[in-house]
């Protein structure tokens, strides 16, 4: 069985559960939760974590579905391949941002799409009413249009959309157990890998991206310029109605042991979070072009255990480092990376 990811941390959902200002938002943060919650229990069977070989030619293939608010997945087909845009702006961005994850993939690592046999692309909006989350359920995307008082439309932002897809990239590659470290690091992945796409699209190096995960995300209401922060876990947000500050760590002195969230697998993320960004502004220029091959080749270079560690991450990373570039500065900036975060 392969796990429900979501962009959002629970905590962030139960506190609007239990305190949001306005009953409106109260219900949409239960309802969601609740949705969360049937995933979890009716999660999706995944036939295989291997792909076939990779096809000589690469297929773009984009489905877009609605479900009118309602819960009927994956809804009514509005938008195929090749198709012109629609009159709603949720299915277009939805449509050009799965575009997008996948020319990524393709033109950055030769990638054939997410499980590297062109696998189609399929992505369902305007699920049920209010619904704050962007979901990955081991098959397709799903798309929540916010509550519109906490947050915005899920489809907002393109490194949320890539950063879901990447949840994909994982589960065909090293199949990071979502428990724990070996699950922040299956987040973890994700932000990365969205981060690239976002820089990507705006042709921005490493010195010139913001590092945030889903600006644009949060209502004027919310005071947060983001879901978080690579460039600086834990400042990414401070709003009491989403239970204070970002709790995100970007160091293991910080570490959070916890029963909840998988193990904390969204806050813990900010550790290797931390280190990537470390790395890639360390490396300089386009960051997918150095420090992403580093992290892409160690993600399908076989090395990693689905328990990994940080340990065994950072550790593989640098093998990978050395491998691509021998023993010179990109091997000092992953090795340096990890160690300010204090993981090797």
């Amino acid at each position: 069985m392969r796990p429900v990811c979501g962009i959002l941390p629970p905590y962030i959902l139960e506190k609007l559960a239990e305190a949001a200002d306005h009953p409106d938002a109260r219900e949409a943060a239960r309802e969601t939760l609740a949705v969360a919650a049937d995933f979890r229990q009716n999660r999706i069977e995944t036939p295989s974590l291997t792909a076939p070989a990779p096809p000589a030619e690469f297929v773009l293939t984009r489905t877009i579905y609605d479900t009118g608010n309602s819960m009927a997945l994956p809804g009514n087909e509005v938008r195929g391949e090749g198709e012109a845009p629609t009159l709603d702006g949720t299915v277009n961005r939805a449509y050009e941002s799965l575009g997008l994850t996948f020319a990524f993939f393709q033109n950055a690592y030769g990638r054939h799409s997410i499980d590297d046999a062109n696998l189609p692309l399929e992505a369902t909006v305007h699920y049920r009413r209010r619904f704050n989350n962007a979901l990955w359920n081991s098959s397709q995307m799903i798309f929540g249009d916010g509550d519109g008082r906490v947050f915005n439309d899920f489809t907002l932002s393109h490194d949320i959309v890539a950063h879901e897809l990447s949840h994909g990239v994982t589960q065909y590659t090293a199949g990071l157990v979502y428990q724990d470290e070996s699950g922040a690091l299956n987040e973890s992945v994700s932000d990365v890998f969205g981060s690239l796409v976002k820089q990507y699209a705006r042709r921005q190096r490493a010195d010139q991206a913001d590092w945030l995960i889903g600006a644009g995300l949060f209502t004027p209401a919310v005071l947060g310029q983001a879901l978080r922060s690579m460039k600086d876990p834990g400042s990414a947000f401070d709003d009491p109605q989403l239970g204070g500050r970002d709790r995100q760590p970007k160091h293991m002195s910080g570490y959070l042991h916890t029963a909840r969230d998988n193990g904390g697998v969204h806050d813990n993320s900010g550790i290797p979070n931390h280190a990537f960004y470390l790395a890639a502004t360390a490396i300089g220029g386009f960051a997918w072009e150095k420090a992403g091959r580093i992290w892409y080749e160690t993600m399908v270079s076989g090395q990693l255990s689905q328990n990994c560690t940080f340990q065994e991450f950072a550790d593989a990373t640098a093998n990978t480092a050395k491998r691509l570039y021998n023993s010179g500065s990109e091997l000092a900036a992953v090795e340096d990376a990890w160690r300010a975060v204090g993981v090797l």
